[in-house]
């Protein structure tokens, strides 16, 4: 089978690694695809938003599945404009898309059909977000941008300074665009965050081994919120019981819901939870993979990718196996100096041959942001720049393995935080 997987960052490289083991798979292409993707796929350069001409290319291309892995072209509705070509896709229409397109959808979609969040209000207002958070008079507070924003439109104000500060920034400066028109004022929980990516036809949901990002720019959860710094999986938080807990109070009623609103929703649906003194709750959904969890969760997968997405697109994941290894996972991003704010692109990277780190059979070095020069010299092109995954048999390897071959990689101005896991190991110690 032809194959194109739609994005070009690290999460598009584990699913393409991963792609690239199904006997059913002859050719993949990503578009547009980086510098590192270049040696598992073939690269068309053709950005991820740009709608018409992918449909064109994958028409023109015989394409016989395409995986939409970014929120962005989910959200603008590819995956409804190639099926009407008669193509196949993983990945929700742009109707169910609305989940991570739109905050207040989820929050009213959770409040309407009793799925345990945070309390919340809409607003439109700049002046009438500050009259409720001043009447309730509650901090930390968290300010939501109601539309996509990579990750970043999420702002924690510990006062009524910040939280001024916040909404001139996101409604009135419209640093986010858009997607800063309408916000979301959140409760702040507090507990263990778990991410759970789960395979969904409409149907049933079978969630994926669950992880932990680490989403602040430095050490001890400190600095700006980004993309995300690094993962573990699985995350020690999540157990059998509160799995199985999550399973009956929220991700089957969403699946419902969703179907309920005429909606339904197939492909990869996140769960971003928070574990609280009052039961697990919902702090996001995303309609997609997440980007860095893909890079741990991927790598645990046991079985055919393809065929496991396949079976979402045709309704058929009931009789499908998703299974997942008893072993761990690391991921530990290398990105640029001044990451998330501005840095500079174009640095050489040293250290890798073909992409990845020579001789290291447990270790994959997935790209998030990089370009190949006219020369061939590998170089940096983003803000996320590589993620060096491990696996081992427990965390506590995982993570050290993972680490050490992140120091032989190297390029100007590299920024990592140094305490990716920690915190699960501490969870771990605990319980034992």
């Amino acid at each position: 089978m032809r194959v194109a997987v739609i994005g070009g960052g690290g999460r598009e490289h584990a699913i393409i690694k991963s792609l690239k083991k199904s006997p059913k798979v002859s050719e993949i292409y990503a578009l547009p695809g980086n510098g590192g993707i270049a040696e598992d796929a073939e690269c068309v350069a053709i950005g991820a938003k740009d709608l018409d001409k992918i449909t064109e290319w994958c028409v023109k291309e015989h394409m016989d599945y395409v995986v939409v892995a970014p929120d962005d072209p989910l959200v603008l509705g590819l995956v409804d404009m190639l099926n009407e070509k008669g193509i196949p896709c993983f990945g929700p229409t742009k109707a169910a898309a609305i989940i991570e397109g739109s905050k207040a959808f989820s929050k009213d979609l959770m409040k309407k059909y009793g799925i345990p969040t945070a309390g919340y209000e809409t607003f439109d207002d700049p002046a009438k977000v500050m009259e409720y958070i001043k009447a309730e008079g509650k901090y930390p507070v968290v300010i939501k941008a109601d539309g996509l924003a990579l990750g970043k439109g999420v702002l924690i104000c510990e006062n009524e300074q910040q939280a001024a500060d916040g909404v001139k920034e996101i409604m009135l400066d419209k640093k986010f665009g858009a997607s800063g028109n309408h916000v979301v004022v959140e409760e702040f929980l507090t507990g263990p965050e778990v991410s759970v990516l789960s395979f969904t036809d409409g149907k049933v949901v079978k969630p994926m081994v669950s992880s932990m990002d680490h989403k602040r720019a430095n050490d001890h959860d400190t600095g700006l919120n980004t993309g995300g710094m690094g993962t573990v999986a699985p995350n020690p938080y999540y157990t059998p019981a509160i799995a199985a807990e999550c399973m009956e109070k929220i991700f089957l009623p969403t699946i419902k819901a969703m179907n309920a609103e005429g909606c339904p929703f197939k492909g990869c649906l996140y769960f971003g939870l928070m574990l609280t003194p009052d039961g697990p709750k919902v702090i996001e959904y995303n309609c997609r993979f997440g980007d860095p969890e893909t890079q741990v969760v991927l790598p645990l997968l046991e079985g055919d990718l393809l065929h496991i997405m396949q079976a979402c697109t045709n309704g058929t994941l009931a009789d499908t196996e998703v299974k997942f290894s008893d072993g761990a996972a690391a991921c530990v991003i290398l990105a640029s100096g001044g990451y998330p704010v501005s840095y500079e692109k174009g640095k050489p990277i040293s250290g890798l041959t073909d992409g990845q780190l020579a001789g290291e059979e447990n270790i994959t070095v997935y790209h998030s942001g990089t370009a190949i020069q006219e020369d061939g010299t590998l170089v940096t092109n983003g803000g996320r720049v590589l993620g060096v995954t491990a696996t081992a048999d427990r965390l506590t390897a995982a993570i050290t393995q993972a680490y050490a071959a992140a120091e032989k990689i190297s390029f100007e101005k590299l920024h990592k935080r140094t305490d990716i896991g920690f915190r699960a190991l501490k969870a771990i110690a605990e319980k034992e």
